[in-house]
Formats: structure tokens, C-alpha cells, sequence
């Protein structure tokens, strides 16, 4: 089959490989479309450690073409997904407890294990999620991941309807974030970014209000239009100066959600977090529930991600392009062709 895999030098090789027979408690899935998301970039370039041979990806979908002895979650013709929280322990306090994807054993797709961005893939089956009916899976495939990151975030954001919530970063996160708040959680969204074209697409998309930190004082202006600043803020950029003026933008007792992942770390105000009670909170992708829920939003087309249909052959160029800010929404492979 082919596969995209990860090479010593930084970059993706489409490759031959074959795969080992599945064991118990697993399922083979014929891949379909698999997402192409920042975070794999980062683990290309080695950022969370050199792992090199490794599969990539953790937006995949496919059909389930085999299943191993011990498994009743799944049957053949099911179509699943392929997400970055592909195993836990089970049995850990997070496991137990609703915060799966903390597992101190966890495994992920496409960075710790092999991943879907190959013509087939190997899951453990109970934590395969199930895409509903109804739902076309190339648009699922970015739910898989950028979808339920950002489902998972609003809901971290506590935000009430009608509240104010700016999103910083309208990449292919932050177009998912601003849905989400907007048609799910039905607040008021702002949409922050240095890109003129993902503001443009945030207005298509229903942002409230957009901002360029190029042209104004992005900070200054919540506060003033929002009396005092947002309830909330969610940060898919990868900018440290996003997640500055995140802490800055909202009000007393609001909640900065950071899901972004830049190199260096932010300046903090102690004083401010202590003194206006600021929540700031760390938010890693999203459990199984969270995806069953966020599939479901999908679905019912409140969320209608914006894909593009690439070859697995493209996949070097795609980055190359994610790299130099031109990517709008989604980029997917399309592994039937």
C-alpha cells in the first residue's frame, strides 16, 4: 500500500509498506481521505522528536474492511475515523475521568503510532469513532481533528449566548472555532488575524467583527467595543503575540483558551491573571464523546468545513504552502486516487 512517511531529512516519502496482520481487539480500515493538519507539519520537521518511518496522519477516514477476534465495537462496512487520540490506557485517573487524552500512556496517530495517511491503517477498534450517516466524509475528516480541537475549545471557553469570543488565527482551526461558537454556542465571534484573505472568509463564515493586529490596536479595540473586553478567547495561531494580546483582549474573569502551538513561550502578567481572576487553560484536541458530539454538529450542517482535495503525491507542497501562510481551510488527501 502506499503511505506517507516520515523521512530523516525533514520531508515525506510516499513509499511502499506492508502491513503486519492485525491482532486482537483490532480493525483494518480501508482509508478514504485523511486531513492535512499543523500539527503533522511539526512532526515532520521533528519538533516533538525524530520519528523517523513513522505513517503520518490523524484526520483519516475510512471503511472498515477487517476486524480481529475480540472486537464488538465495529463491523465490516463501518465507516471510522483515524484521530490523534488513538489509544488510551484505559485505566489511568484520566481514562477514568473523562480526560482521556491527558493518558500519560496515550498513543497518537501519526506521530507515536503509524497513521492514516496511507491507503489502509490499523486501529484499536473501541476507539475508532463512527461517522454518522449523512455526513460526507471528506468534510469529516477535518472534524476528526481540527473540528473536535475546536469544538473542544469553545466548550473549555465557557461561553454563554450572546457572549463576546475572539478567536485568534482563522487558519484551518480558527474557521472551525468561529462555526462552532457561532452556530453551535450561539455567541458573538471576532475574528483576529494578520491574513486580509482568512478575514474575508471569517465575514463569509458569520464573524461579528474582524481585526488586523497590522492595522490596529487589536487589544485597545476589544476592550472598547466589548466594554471591558471578551468573555473568552480562543488561540489557534501559532504566534506568541496572539496569545499576549489574548490575555489582554479579555475582561475581568475571562477565559483564555490556548490550542495553538508556538515555539516560544508567552509573557505573562501574574498580577493581571491574579488580580482580574483570568482563567488561562491549556486545551488538547478532544475525547471520543467530543467527537461523536462534534460529528454530529457536522452532520446537521451547522459546521461545513472548507476542504481541498490534494494527491497523497502533493503532500511535500502542501506543506511547503502551510508553511508560507497560503493554505485556506483544509487541506485533504484523497487516498482513493
Amino acid at each position: 500500500m502506499k503511505a506517507a512517511v516520515v523521512t530523516k531529512d525533514h520531508k515525506v516519502s510516499v513509499e511502499d509498506k506492508v502491513l503486519r496482520p492485525i491482532k486482537h481487539g483490532e480493525a483494518l480500515v480501508d482509508m478514504e481521505y485523511c486531513g492535512v493538519c499543523h500539527t503533522d507539519l511539526h512532526v515532520k520537521n521533528a519538533d516533538f522528536g525524530d520519528v523517523t518511518g513513522t505513517v503520518l496522519g490523524h484526520e483519516g477516514i475510512g471503511v472498515v474492511k477487517e476486524i480481529a477476534e475480540g472486537v464488538t465495537s465495529l463491523k465490516v462496512g463501518d465507516r471510522v475515523s483515524v484521530a490523534w487520540f488513538f489509544e488510551g490506557c484505559g485505566h489511568c485517573e484520566y481514562c477514568v475521568s473523562g480526560k482521556e487524552t491527558l493518558c500519560r500512556n496515550v498513543k497518537n496517530a501519526g506521530y507515536t503510532v503509524d497513521g492514516g495517511m496511507a491507503e489502509e491503517c490499523i486501529v484499536t477498534a473501541d476507539y475508532a469513532v463512527k461517522v454518522p450517516d449523512g455526513l460526507d466524509p471528506a468534510a469529516a475528516s477535518s472534524v476528526t481533528c481540527a473540528g473536535v480541537t475546536t469544538y473542544k475549545a469553545v466548550k473549555e471557553a465557557n461561553i454563554a449566548p450572546g457572549q463576546w469570543l475572539v478567536v485568534f488565527g482563522l487558519g484551518g482551526l480558527g474557521n472551525l472555532a468561529l462555526q462552532y461558537a457561532k452556530n453551535v454556542f450561539n455567541a458573538k465571534v471576532i475574528a483576529v488575524d494578520v491574513n486580509d484573505k482568512q478575514l474575508e472568509f471569517a465575514k463569509e463564515m458569520g464573524a461579528d467583527l474582524v481585526m488586523n493586529p497590522l492595522n490596529v490596536n487589536v487589544e485597545e479595540e476589544i476592550v472598547k467595543l466589548c466594554d471591558g473586553g471578551a468573555h473568552a478567547a480562543v488561540v489557534t495561531a501559532v504566534a506568541k503575540s496572539a496569545f499576549n494580546s489574548a490575555v489582554n483582549a479579555v475582561r475581568a474573569g475571562g477565559t483564555v483558551v490556548a490550542v495553538g502551538l508556538p515555539p516560544e513561550s508567552m509573557d505573562l502578567s501574574i498580577p493581571r491573571l491574579v488580580l482580574d481572576g483570568i482563567r488561562l487553560v491549556g486545551s488538547l484536541v478532544g475525547t471520543r464523546e467530543d467527537l461523536k458530539e462534534a460529528f454530529e454538529f457536522a452532520k446537521e450542517g451547522k459546521v461545513v468545513p472548507k476542504v481541498q482535495m490534494r494527491r497523497l503525491e502533493e503532500i511535500n507542497e502542501i506543506f511547503d504552502e502551510m508553511e508560507q501562510g497560503k493554505i485556506q481551510g483544509r487541506m485533504v488527501i484523497d487516498l482513493k486516487k
